[in-house]
């Protein structure tokens, strides 16, 4: 089969299209012949191994993970013998985070606790971008955030991935949803239900006075002092993406704010789960949450939508349709 590797870290040009062993499934898990992919930031991290202290993880000279590549969605191909919830022909999807990556590629092996069933209401695009940039938003809302009904709740890089998510989400739950992002994006945020959207360029939230029950920090280069500031009394300030000092911050500081006052703040680490998953595919299925994608590339072009994914101004997912 195809598959886009690596062998050593660098920018995107270090990405190759080779022919590679096609995998086949363990006991537990299914092989899935991949129709999409979805581009994360977390595939150029690994990439570049950014932060150094990413190679803890992905290897510490040089890529343990040869393929990278998380959130697919296609049929199954195979599964193994003790596989239960699957059969060959179902429609799926999921993120191979925990499963040692490798979606970028024409199959993908995952065990099945990391696929659901694709709403048949959903195109394969769509599912791919759902896995990672959606579960992170819903645990950053419900979980981190402890989202309520009628909290005003802020999204800091609202027009990205997550943020996309994040947007819909909050809503779901009855927020009172202020979205955060560029002016040409100010429009796809309202459409997605924001109630209050704010361009960064022309305002800054944190010195207008306004206080939210909420923020949750997709992008954006606030520092955590300036994110405390805009909380009101008993607030909570999740950062889920941007800077490595904003992610020093969080961590580091974070913890020691929270115990000084009333107003929560830290980061969140994300693992997708089963149940998370299930959870957002009957969003998708209701019509509660949808996708927006901005760009579609083929396998080959996976480099090139690195790069644009590393410039930062993608709206919504990036997502590689596998032709086979």
């Amino acid at each position: 089969m195809q598959a886009i590797v690596y062998t050593k870290y660098g920018p995107p040009d270090v990405l190759k299209l080779a022919d590679v062993e096609k995998p086949a499934p363990k006991d537990n898990e299914v092989l899935v012949k991949v129709r999409a992919v979805a581009a994360n930031a977390a595939d150029w991290r690994l990439m570049r191994a950014d932060p150094f202290l990413a190679r803890f993880y992905s290897g510490l000279l040089k890529p343990k993970y040869n393929i990278l590549g998380s959130d697919i969605a296609g049929w199954v191909e195979a599964v193994g013998k003790n596989v239960e919830r699957f059969k060959q022909g179902d429609e799926v999807f999921g993120g191979l985070a925990e499963c040692g990556w490798g979606g970028f590629a024409e199959y993908a092996c995952a065990h099945e606790n990391a696929l659901v069933d694709k709403p048949a209401n959903i195109s394969f695009e769509e599912a791919a971008s759902v896995p990672m940039a959606g579960v992170t938003a819903l645990i950053g809302l419900r979980d981190a955030g402890k989202i309520k009904p009628r909290q005003k709740v802020l999204i800091n890089g609202a027009a990205g991935g997550v943020g996309t998510f994040a947007v819909q989400i909050a809503k779901w739950f009855g927020a009172e949803v202020t979205a955060v992002c560029g002016a040409g994006n100010l429009a796809m945020a309202r459409s997605l239900g924001a109630d209050h959207v704010i361009d960064y360029t022309q305002e800054d939230f944190t010195k207008s006075g306004r206080r939210y029950d909420l923020i949750l920090a997709v992008n954006g280069y606030h520092s955590i002092f300036e994110y405390r500031h805009a909380l009101s009394a008993g607030g909570i300030y999740v950062m889920v993406g941007g800077s490595p000092a904003q992610l020093f911050q969080a961590l580091l500081l974070g913890p020691f704010i929270s115990m000084a006052g009333t107003k929560k703040m830290g980061s969140l680490t994300v693992r997708t789960s089963q149940k998370d998953l299930a959870f957002l595919g009957e969003l998708l299925k209701a019509g509660k949450v949808s996708p927006v994608i901005d760009r579609c590339y083929t396998l080959k072009e996976v480099p090139e939508a690195i790069r644009y994914l590393e410039g930062g101004h993608a709206k919504g997912k990036l997502v590689i349709t596998v032709e086979q």
